[in-house]
């Protein structure tokens, strides 16, 4: 089954040259008849309460977390995280909440404070990541079962909770394929 990229609004086609340096297939989400017979969902960056609205607006909110439940793995990617968070400090938009953790949006610093810089992972094989941070949320709050997989400035900026996936950055502004490879291989397909 191909990968699905959220397509409503952000980087999304970021993602989609990313999958295809990986060699693996992907199909562009837009209505809920697209999430049919996908392995996965990336969610990309973006305008995260843009993206949180036209999910309600487009009925796919209901149907990513009904499918979520039943096992469908998630990778958000800045706006992404915020969407999956379960909650959101100093702010409400409509969010998918399925994630325990707690996030602050533009955490880091509005657009004039974009940066990138090197972050520590614990992804076997990937001691670091370069990570492009944009506007990027931070996670102020998690549970204890969300797996922190990488770090910057000791916070946790990649985390992990079973099925789903989630950075504060955007691997898919660099070259490197590491992030999507491990969501591929060891969140949706659970290689060693």
């Amino acid at each position: 089954y191909p990968l699905g990229i959220l397509a409503l609004q952000g980087d999304f086609a970021k993602h989609a040259d990313t999958l295809s340096r990986l060699g693996v297939s992907y199909r562009f989400v837009r209505t809920a008849s697209d999430i049919e017979d996908i392995a996965g969902l990336i969610i990309p960056g973006g305008e995260s309460s843009t993206i949180g609205k036209m999910l309600v607006s487009t009925g796919l909110l209901d149907v990513v977390c009904d499918k979520t439940r039943k096992g469908l793995p998630i990778f958000g990617t800045c706006a992404g995280m915020i969407v999956l968070a379960r909650e959101l400090d100093q702010t409400e938009q409509p969010r998918l909440g399925l994630m325990d953790i707690t996030v602050r949006r533009n955490a880091y610093g509005r657009q004039i404070d974009s940066f990138e810089a090197d972050i520590e992972t614990k992804i076997p094989g990937i001691p670091t990541l370069r990570g492009v941070f944009i506007r990027a949320p931070k996670i102020v709050n998690k549970d204890p079962e969300v797996e922190t997989l990488a770090t910057f400035e000791g916070d946790p900026v990649l985390v992990r909770q079973g099925h789903l996936l989630a950075a504060s950055f955007h691997p898919e502004l660099t070259t490197e394929t590491g992030v999507h490879r491990f969501f591929y291989e060891n969140v949706i397909y659970h290689s060693p």
